[in-house]
């Protein structure tokens, strides 16, 4: 058995009776759940930024920030999982891995810097988190796939939001339905928008992780 009874027999006991999701379904929950997961992890930063300065430091933020990340991605998640039972499971597994995946990816961030340091984080940040899921599922033959399915479609999420926030930044005036938004005002859109590219991102990488590892639970419940 392995953690949290989420090894294949248990999972397909579980979930008899039910029609296993589609890798396409699941990558959609993942996208969707995701992003709106990320939407609200990012507003401490993109809108309450300037007052979490003065309220705590970014210190506090960070922590808020993860906060929302952990506690709403099981509400919209945890159905990535088969069976009953599945929010406190989801809880169980994505909290360490999350946790990890983060201070991976920042110590390397913090440890190359740059770019360089940014696919670095990513990288050590995507296999531990992988390395979690794979095992937890005793799908440890799909570890190899999952890493590389959470790496790619994380690094495509947060380098198209970086790179986007980027371009708003610059503009000399940003305009929509003719009207101009002052500078604050479009600093806040250049951060969301990168919570949203980060969103799809990873939901998209979690939906195909997810499908991944319990791929011996649905030949069981075909069966």
């Amino acid at each position: 058995m392995s953690w949290f009874q989420l090894d294949p027999p248990s999972l397909a006991a579980r979930a008899e009776g039910t029609v296993a999701p589609t890798l396409a379904a699941s990558v959609w929950r993942g996208i969707w759940g995701f992003t709106l997961v990320s939407i609200a992890g990012f507003l401490p930063w993109g809108v309450f930024g300037k007052w979490f300065r003065f309220q705590g430091g970014e210190l506090t933020m960070y922590l808020v920030c993860a906060l929302v990340f952990v506690l709403l991605s099981g509400l919209l998640l945890h159905r990535l999982i088969l069976g009953k039972g599945s929010l406190s499971r989801f809880y169980k597994l994505f909290t360490p891995a999350f946790v990890v995946y983060s201070v991976a990816w920042i110590a390397g961030w913090m440890l190359v810097g740059g770019h360089a340091g940014s696919i670095v984080g990513l990288l050590s940040g995507t296999a531990i988190m992988g390395w979690v899921f794979a095992a937890a599922f005793k799908a440890k033959g799909q570890t190899l796939k999952v890493i590389a399915a959470l790496f790619v479609l994380n690094s495509f999420g947060y380098f198209t939001g970086g790179v986007i926030k980027l371009a708003l930044l610059n503009m000399p005036e940003l305009t929509i339905v003719g009207i101009t938004l002052a500078p604050h005002t479009q600093r806040t859109i250049a951060l969301m928008q990168w919570g949203v590219c980060y969103g799809i991102g990873l939901g998209a990488g979690l939906g195909v992780a997810f499908h991944l590892c319990q791929g011996k639970a649905r030949e069981l419940l075909a069966k």
